[in-house]
């Protein structure tokens, strides 16, 4: 026996103690917001109503959904590429971000309205429409002295 085979193995004890850690707190924060999310529906529904609070509710529980999808996939990858670096495995983790990807997209237009590569460009119109608003209003003060 080397000096290697038991560091090996307390490492190895600790990715999988890793790998559940991660995978415990990406379910638990998915089954918190589910929870949240009812919670705030309940309690705000019947004073402001089911239309007003629609939005909020699906961005919450949309939210959450792709914060526990973040840390079931880091869980995956040490998996994958630590305890089992096999081909299937990596086949499986391969396939497991592309799901992840187009769920995060998908939320993503859903929560916010727009595609995830829109932001820049919508910050730009928006620095663009705050600059014209203070020359403009720059301008009016200048009048009204």
């Amino acid at each position: 026996m080397t000096i290697i085979e038991p560091a090996s193995a307390a490492l190895d004890g600790f990715v999988r103690i890793a790998v559940l850690s991660l995978e415990l707190v990406g379910t638990v924060t998915i089954v918190t917001g589910a929870g949240a999310a009812i919670f705030l529906f309940g309690s705000r529904a019947r004073s402001l109503g089911i239309q007003a609070v629609y939005q909020p509710v699906r961005a919450v529980l949309g939210r959450s959904i792709l914060l526990g999808l973040e840390f079931l996939v880091a869980g995956d990858i040490l998996k994958s590429l630590v305890i089992n670096p096999s081909l299937d495995d990596l086949v499986v983790l391969a396939g497991l971000i592309l799901v992840r990807t187009f769920l995060s997209i998908s939320l993503g237009v859903e929560i916010n309205g727009h595609w995830p590569w829109q932001e820049t460009a919508m910050a730009a119109r928006k620095a663009a429409a705050m600059r014209t608003s203070q020359s403009t209003q720059d301008i009016d003060e200048g009048y009204a002295q």
